[in-house]
Formats: structure tokens, sequence, C-alpha cells
């Protein structure tokens, strides 16, 4: 998930060098949405194993 959202920060990145400002700002959103869900499961993934007992 998260090297989804690297990829398209990079897209964005690329899109706005070359002054496509459309595909920047779609991509750049989509990078964001992708990079808050990766975050949520993270912490999803800790919680799951800090109640199971197991280390991180």
């Amino acid at each position: 998930m998260l090297g989804w959202a690297i990829a398209f920060f990079v897209l964005a990145l690329i899109a706005a060098v070359l002054g496509f400002g459309g595909i920047a700002g779609a991509s750049a959103g989509i990078a964001k949405i992708l990079f808050f869900v990766f975050l949520v499961l993270l912490v999803l993934s800790f919680v799951a194993r800090a109640v199971r007992g197991r280390s991180v």
C-alpha cells in the first residue's frame, strides 16, 4: 500500500514538473488517500499484535 502511495506521489511530481496540473492534483489526492489508509492499517496491525500479546 505504501508502495502505491509513493508511486502516485512520484507520478504527481513528474506531472507537475511537466505542467499537467490536473493529473498532478489527482495523483497527489490518490497518494494522500492511500497513505492515510496505509497508516490506519499499520496502527490496526500494531494494536492487534499488542492485544494478542506478541511483541512488535
